[in-house]
């Protein structure tokens, strides 16, 4: 059976692209399409060695350093994908992947990581961030995006099974497109965090610097408590913001590869999360160490951390909120258990998530058009 893998674009390693890399795991026979591929040599492990087959915009010039600026056109770049020849597609989208052109005797299965946030749920977050939601800027703006949810609701009819990845993005799907859809927790390499039940006195935080993850938040939040430590890892467009909110308190690494990143997992008194994500992989690494979490009450981390158990939540995504659940947890912190809290973050294991996505995939099969 021939089978094609479409991921949205290929550019870093973050919590899509590690569904993608068990995807490419579990079918290693598939060929890999991509609107564009630009990822450092470093990240090229996990797609095994394939050479993505890209969109006319991998030639545009700017593409690189602009990719997202490129939506308008990726509406496009999907379409003229040729899958024809391929039984089985599969794609991995939070953006546009899901929308490429398939027939009625292929099967089509998404794993979707979410509807496209710039027109859906977050397109007022987007704008303001990006100074674009005032003026004839912002009404340009808001007709390209409606446009985008138009083609992305209307697109979303050639998907067979719709895959979420967590139960708040099953409910996004509903309300984006109409479809009710399978949860599959995405996979997380729990046997590569190890239970560590030693704590030392330091926070962590660890994010793509993006504005949805609110690593400014958290920076400028351990800068108000000036006796707390607070460590970041990542990188990223929002680096020099970040850096002018630090304070004294607040150490920036940077990058760290894996290693590294789960020596602090392991240390770590608490792990601080601040996004509203679609899951979020990192709480659970946190967790899989022993290591309790510090999280926004919204989105994924209200399935993968447990209150007063594994985790405390804060309400706003605020400093003051952010605050005072550092100060909660400050209290609390001896009752937190850390082999118990390793106990949670085995639900989400990675042979969990090949059992069901093969399962998945048999079902999605057996019902295609002869």
């Amino acid at each position: 059976m021939k089978i094609a893998v479409v991921h949205d674009w290929l550019v870093t390693y973050a919590g899509a692209e590690r569904v993608l890399g068990q995807i490419l795991r579990l079918y290693p026979e598939a060929d890999l399409f991509s609107v564009v591929d630009f990822l450092p040599e470093r990240h090229r492990k996990f797609i095994l060695g394939k050479k993505a087959r890209t969109s006319f915009l991998q030639k545009i010039p700017s593409a690189q350093k602009n990719y997202r600026s490129l939506l308008p056109l990726m509406p496009l770049a999907v379409k003229r994908f040729d899958l024809s020849g391929y039984e089985l597609v599969i794609s991995s989208s939070h953006a546009v992947a899901k929308s490429v052109p398939t027939g009625r005797h292929q099967a089509h299965i998404c794993y979707c990581h979410s509807p496209i946030r710039y027109a859906w749920d977050l397109r007022g977050q987007y704008l303001e961030e990006s100074g674009m939601d005032k003026g004839l800027k912002g009404l340009a703006a808001n007709l390209l995006l409606d446009y985008i949810r138009n083609w992305d609701k209307k697109t979303a009819s050639s998907v067979d099974q719709f895959i979420a990845c967590s139960e708040h993005i099953a409910d996004r799907i509903k309300r984006a497109y109409g479809r009710e859809s399978l949860v599959i927790y995405p996979p997380v390499d729990i046997e590569k965090f190890a239970l560590h039940e030693k704590k030392e006195d330091f926070y962590l935080a660890a994010s793509r610097f993006v504005p949805y993850k609110k690593i400014g938040l958290i920076a400028e939040a351990f800068s108000a408590m000036p006796g707390k430590r607070l460590v970041v890892i990542g990188e990223g467009p929002e680096m020099g913001k970040i850096k002018s909110r630090a304070g004294k308190n607040v150490e920036l690494l940077g990058y760290q590869e894996t290693d590294v990143l789960r020596d602090y997992l392991q240390k770590a008194k608490a792990f601080i999360f601040a996004a509203e994500e679609d899951f979020g992989i990192l709480p659970v690494e946190a967790q899989a160490c022993g290591t309790p979490v510090i999280a926004y009450g919204r989105g994924g981390a209200l399935e993968t951390v447990i209150q007063n158990r594994t985790g405390i939540f804060f309400e706003r995504q605020d400093v003051e909120s952010l605050k005072a659940a550092v100060l909660e947890f400050g209290e609390k912190e001896n009752s937190f258990d850390p082999v118990a809290i390793r106990e949670n973050a085995g639900r989400f294991g990675a042979k969990r998530f090949e059992t069901a996505f093969r399962a998945a995939i048999e079902d999605c099969l057996k019902n295609l058009t002869p």
